[in-house]
């Protein structure tokens, strides 16, 4: 396996995270990752107290590896889990949509290894400060919420202004990917849409599907002038909700439509009208395996990649 200063940090085998992905990143996927080498991650979300609580416990049923959570720090319940992962000694938090600083200190005391997502080398700057243990540079390519810049512009420059470990995230899906990530200065990467046709992901065989016959062109950003922007597959939801955004819709309105969206891709599988979030990688995704197949397939392409250029 690839030792880098991720996978000392983290006590990991692979260094690759798997994203912490709402409705879709739960214990199952995350141990098996966990099993695998890599680290799997269980998406707090909106989720209340006792259903991550479950998801953890039944996440160490599972794996005897490390594993983290993924808290969104807008969420109403963020404290509730802050206070959770500390009692329960979750190995790793990954945090996005806000500042982990108020509980850094519980975290540590209960040694913790905290990874904030960062779309900008000032919060990257300010993760560090607050005392993150490394940072995930995640470029606009990724699925879900994004930021403006591109994973190739982030990541150096994010490298050359912190002294923690980096981490890529956002159009990475191969060991391609990986492998360039290494150049740009990342110690690993997050992916996401990747494990989204894991054979281990929960979601419905209906978004599978659409992931597996995706092209290069074949997401959307929506939310764009609400400030939230979103990408995803495209599908009738996207071109109405780009057309009202167009027409210059209330935000309460364009929120309408996507209410619930995510649950009917995840759970229902309505390719029509569900938000079926996917990076710019989707192209590159074109069949299942399991998480260990994955992941061996993923290091033994990045080391051939890698073993390539070292002799050129």
């Amino acid at each position: 396996m690839m030792e880098t200063a991720l996978t000392k940090l983290l006590g990991i085998k692979v260094p690759v995270i798997q994203g912490g992905m709402a409705w879709v990143a739960e214990h199952k996927l995350a141990a098996a990752v966990s099993n695998a080498g890599g680290l799997g991650i269980i998406a707090a979300a909106n989720a209340p107290y006792e259903y991550v609580r479950d998801e953890i416990r039944k996440a160490k049923e599972l794996t005897d590896k490390p594993f983290g959570v993924n808290i969104m720090l807008l969420s109403p319940y963020a404290e509730q889990i802050a206070q959770l992962v500390a009692e329960e000694k979750v190995p790793v938090v990954t945090t996005g949509a806000g500042n982990p600083g108020p509980y850094m200190k519980q975290w540590k005391e209960a040694g913790i290894k905290v990874m904030p997502v960062v779309a900008s080398v000032a919060l990257a700057k300010l993760m560090q400060r607050a005392g993150a243990d490394a940072v995930i540079a995640e470029g606009c390519e990724s699925g879900g919420h994004i930021g403006e810049t591109t994973t190739m512009a982030l990541v150096p420059q994010v490298v050359d202004a912190v002294s923690v470990p980096v981490v890529a995230a956002g159009g990475i899906g191969d060991g391609r990917g990986i492998a360039a990530a290494m150049m740009l200065g990342a110690c690993g990467v997050q992916m996401g849409t990747r494990f989204l046709v894991a054979e281990e992901c929960v979601i419905h065989e209906n978004y599978k599907a659409r992931i597996i016959k995706a092209s290069d062109i074949d997401t959307a950003v929506t939310g764009r002038s609400t400030g939230h922007p979103v990408r995803q597959l495209r599908n009738k939801m996207t071109r109405e909700y780009l057309k009202k955004e167009q027409e210059g819709c209330s935000f309460e309105e364009l929120e309408q439509m996507t209410l619930g969206s995510l649950r009917k891709a995840v759970q229902d599988g309505d390719a029509d009208y569900g938000s079926m979030m996917s990076g710019q990688i989707a192209g590159l995704v074109k069949k299942q395996q399991t998480c260990r197949e994955m992941l061996d397939e993923l290091m033994a392409e990045t080391e051939q990649v890698m073993a390539s250029f070292a002799v050129r």
